[in-house]
């Protein structure tokens, strides 16, 4: 407790400057959590933001007293996950940064400059947001170290859902939900289960008289995806939490579904849309690649200045890719076979190598480019399409599961992580 209002102490006490007779605010802590706080400043950034974005699509808000609650638990999440990286001692290098936000341009079709500019216009700070891509790679790292080793797939689980989507035929229907979450406390009592069933019934009641759903979401939900008006990526009913499956199993566009309970509280639904996906053909590409892995003998850039090196080697003819894999690539699944990685379908690899590879034409070679695992150059060989085998599809059915059981485990690890934390959220002045 003493290094919590310690912190508290320092900030406040920094939180103004005295220029003359005239004293005029710099920053507040609006929340302290464990060893870090959340600054006035940085909730009044996400505010800002949502606004902008609600004006530009024409959608109506909530008060801002209910955007600064929100902002204030986003907040209070990104931190504690920020201060699990620094014990994981995970950190995410420079030279990596830039090479995510230099693919974020690429996908915008934008010059790294031209993309500089666009942010410095829209969000007035290109370090600012830098640091922000930053910090959204390091939880998210947090979130896949934390949450992969719950995850315990069986091959009957794989067996009976392949069997149930066959019977059910070809066609994979992918919903597009709204979610709003009244939560419950880890150890609620009656009378905490029965205040949140009644906001959750509250809340129905609004929705069936014509509110808009994601002003709610904003307003009402416990959930992180609240300042998004609760909107939920495009799921197949196999891949969402079981509880939300078996409640929208049937249901048409539009429909309201809920108040369902969970351990995490009271869930509210909306199916915004629909769509049909047929799964019989998969896009494959084959590759290879020559990877270092920087160390303390060798820094980063001096592993992306021998791949740079090696690149023009083998764009002007003076060197075979196959051999300067065998030769330098610090992959022992593919070194003996000049770098090559086989058939696969893209999104099995990391994301900044899928993106390189879909980026790429056939026979291109790419620029160096760094990946958690170190740094990279990689060139297709190849695309094709093919037909979903069976074990293919027993591919797809364990990813299904797997991301069904990945959202669930990561709202459990989230609300433990919080309820472990010390949090202490300062009234306003």
């Amino acid at each position: 407790m003493k290094l919590q209002q310690l912190i508290c102490a320092l900030m406040l006490g920094a939180a103004s400057l005295t220029l003359g007779a005239a004293e005029r605010e710099i920053d507040r802590v609006a929340a302290i959590v464990d060893n870090g706080v959340v600054l006035k400043s940085d909730i009044d950034e996400i505010v800002e933001r949502v606004k902008r974005n609600a004006q530009a699509q024409g959608q109506t808000l909530p008060s801002d007293q209910a955007l600064r609650t929100q902002a204030t638990e986003r907040l209070i999440m990104t931190s504690l996950q920020l201060q699990m990286a620094q014990r994981m001692g995970l950190q995410i290098s420079d030279a990596q940064l830039d090479d995510t936000i230099r693919n974020i341009a690429q996908e915008e079709k934008l010059t790294l400059e031209q993309f500089r500019q666009r942010v410095a216009a829209e969000e007035g700070n290109f370090e600012r947001f830098r640091e922000k891509v930053r910090e959204e790679i390091i939880t998210s790292e947090v979130m896949r170290a934390n949450v992969q080793r719950r995850i315990y797939i069986s091959p009957q689980e794989v067996d009976n859902l392949l069997k149930l989507m066959e019977d059910q035929g070809a066609i994979n229907e992918q919903y597009k939900l709204g979610h709003i979450l009244i939560a419950i406390p880890s150890q609620a009592t009656t009378e905490q289960i029965n205040e949140a069933r009644d906001r959750a019934d509250q809340v129905v009641k609004l929705l069936r008289e014509g509110s808009d759903f994601r002003r709610i979401a904003i307003a009402s939900s416990s959930a992180s995806n609240a300042l998004e008006g609760g909107e939920l990526d495009w799921m197949g009913i196999n891949e969402m939490p079981t509880l939300f499956s078996e409640a929208i199993r049937g249901r048409k566009r539009g429909d309201l579904v809920g108040p369902l309970r969970s351990g995490a509280g009271f869930h509210v639904l909306t199916i915004f849309d629909i769509r049909g996906e047929n799964v019989t053909e998969l896009q494959e590409v084959k590759a290879r690649h020559i990877l270092i892995k920087p160390s303390i003998i060798v820094s980063e850039e001096r592993a992306r200045s021998l791949l740079s090196d090696i690149v023009q080697k083998v764009r002007a003819g003076e060197a075979d890719f196959a051999e300067l894999a065998k030769q330098y690539s610090e992959d022992p699944g593919s070194k003996l076979n000049g770098g090559e990685l086989g058939w696969s379908e893209p999104d099995i690899y990391v994301p900044a190598f899928r993106d390189t590879l879909k980026r790429l034409e056939l026979d291109e070679i790419s620029e160096p480019f760094r990946t958690e695992h170190g740094w990279h150059i990689a060139q297709l060989l190849d695309r094709r399409s093919v037909d979903a085998t069976a074990d293919r599809k027993r591919d797809q059915v364990y990813r299904m599961i797997f991301n069904r059981r990945f959202n669930e485990e990561s709202a459990s690890f989230l609300r433990e992580l919080r309820d472990e934390a010390y949090i202490e959220v300062l009234a306003e002045n």
